[in-house]
Formats: structure tokens, sequence, C-alpha cells
């Protein structure tokens, strides 16, 4: 049995919108129009795709697996549509960023935006292992990451070397201190970010190296909450020394005793970095 194109369009549109109203209003159509679209799918195969509860749906679980599918295959037919006539005078076009920090990307869109007024931007936020998976998973068309990567299927430049440093309240008792060793760490509460942090891998793989331990750790989901459980007492905080912004209260120090370079690197997956978008971002993050 042929697959209905139109239905896996409506399907993935349905999906992606986890709405049918808003799907149809992407796609121009009208809502019973898509309704029957999926109903067709759905009763071509005898599967249900989305639990329906008044308007709001949700995917089934065999429905999520075939969303990991349609989200590649129309990721496949958005590049195919870029290369062939779409943005390659990058007149228009619609690029997805992935970032483990706002400070590292957002120099680049600014510059794109300066070139090329008709494209627009989305950029998600998270930690190092996050935006990799975003793009394995075709929800980002680039990243910028810290954490280098060997995967064939990914292409990659190093972007720039940053150094992680510590901070601390101005009420700490380290606070007077320009620069500390790494065995000042020991027997102090240390606040970092979640696992899948780079941040955190580098730090604690150096504590571990010179056999440093620590009192206390505190594990916070993002820079933000790192910043204000410090501010707060808590403990010292490690960070990018890129990444970190003074500000009364807080207090910067240098570690010295072991190595604190992290190289950034912005990604792709391999097949899409001749797409015109995709190398313009390389083109502008390198031309920065």
């Amino acid at each position: 049995m042929a697959i209905s194109y139109s239905g896996l369009s409506a399907f993935h549109a349905v999906a992606e919108a986890q709405s049918f109203t808003g799907a149809a209003r992407t796609r121009n159509v009208s809502q019973p129009t898509l309704s029957a679209q999926v109903r067709g799918l759905e009763d071509a195969y005898g599967v249900r795709l989305f639990d329906r509860a008044g308007r709001q749906v949700k995917l089934t679980p065999l429905g999520q697996s075939l969303f990991v599918i349609t989200a590649r295959l129309f990721a496949a037919e958005d590049e195919a549509q870029s290369l062939l006539a779409g943005s390659r005078t990058l007149q228009r076009g619609h690029l997805r960023i992935a970032a483990d920090s706002a400070t590292h990307v957002m120099s680049t869109l600014a510059r794109m935006r300066e070139r090329y007024p008709g494209l627009t931007f989305s950029l998600t936020i998270g930690n190092s292992s996050e935006v990799v998976d975003q793009i394995m998973d075709f929800a980002a068309d680039v990243a910028i990451t810290a954490r280098a990567n060997s995967d064939p299927r990914i292409h990659s430049i190093k972007l720039r070397s940053d150094d992680l440093i510590a901070f601390v309240s101005d009420q700490h008792e380290l606070a007077r201190h320009e620069h500390l060793p790494i065995e000042a760490f020991a027997g102090q509460d240390i606040v970092l970010r979640e696992r899948g942090s780079i941040t955190r891998e580098v730090f604690e793989n150096r504590l571990s190296v010179a056999g440093i331990k620590p009192a206390n750790l505190l594990e916070v989901q993002s820079r933000e909450a790192v910043r204000e459980a410090v501010a707060f007492g808590f403990g010292i905080g490690v960070v990018f020394a890129s990444e970190f912004r003074p500000e009364a209260g807080l207090k910067r120090i240098v570690i010295t005793g072991a190595e604190f370079d992290v190289g950034e690197y912005v990604v792709c997956r391999a097949e899409r970095q001749r797409l015109p978008l995709v190398r313009s971002f390389f083109e502008t993050v390198q031309d920065l």
C-alpha cells in the first residue's frame, strides 16, 4: 500500500503544532480538511496517531515514533527546496539555532540580520549535550557547543577557546582572592549545572585528576540559577569567563593549578553544511 503524502504531511503539521487548529492555520487549509487527511491515514492502516480531548491533541506512542521519521522526511524536503530554489540569495528563510549559551551566538545572529533582513531565526538554549542532540534529531540547523565531537555525521569547526573561572558572593570567605589554586576547592560547597553540561564535566574532571574533594555539590538547571545560588551564599560557582557578568555582590576568581581551557565549536549535520543558510551562518561566525 502506497502511503499518502498528504496524510503524512497533515500528520506532521498537527504533531509539530500540537493542534489541529494551529496546523490548519499554518498550512492555510480548513481544519475539517486537515482532520480528514489525518483520519484517512489512521484508517488506512488501522492505527491511532493522536489522542484527542477537545481541542487538545497528544501523540500516541506510535505517533511519537512516526513524528521522528516525518521530522527527517520534511527536513530533507526543506533542504532540497532550499538548495534548488529557496534561499540561495538569502532573501528569505528561517534558521534554527541551538546553543549552550546565548553569549556565544547573539553577535552572529545580529550580523546575519544586518546582512539579510529577510531571514528569521529561532534560538534554543540548552547544555552542550542537548544542543548536539537537537542537531542529530533535525530539531536545529546549526549549533554552538563546547562539546568536541568526532562523529562523522557532524561537520564542526572550532570557534574559540574559553576558560572556566570561579565566582563567589562578596561575603564568601574566599572573596578576598583574585586567584585561587584548585586545591582551595577542597572541602568547599560548589554550585554547578546539571549533568550534560560541559562546564560541570570539565570542572569535575579537573578536581578528580587533582584528587580534590569538595564538601557539597548543589546542582541547578541554568546559568541564571547558578548565579542566584552563589549570590545567596550556597557556594562557589563555575562558569565560562565569557559568560560571567560583573555585578554587585559577586566576585570573579581565576583558578590556577590545572588546565581550564575549553573549545567552543560550531556544528551542523555533515550533509547540510552546503545549504545556503547553514553555510552563511558558518561564514558569519568565522568572520566575527
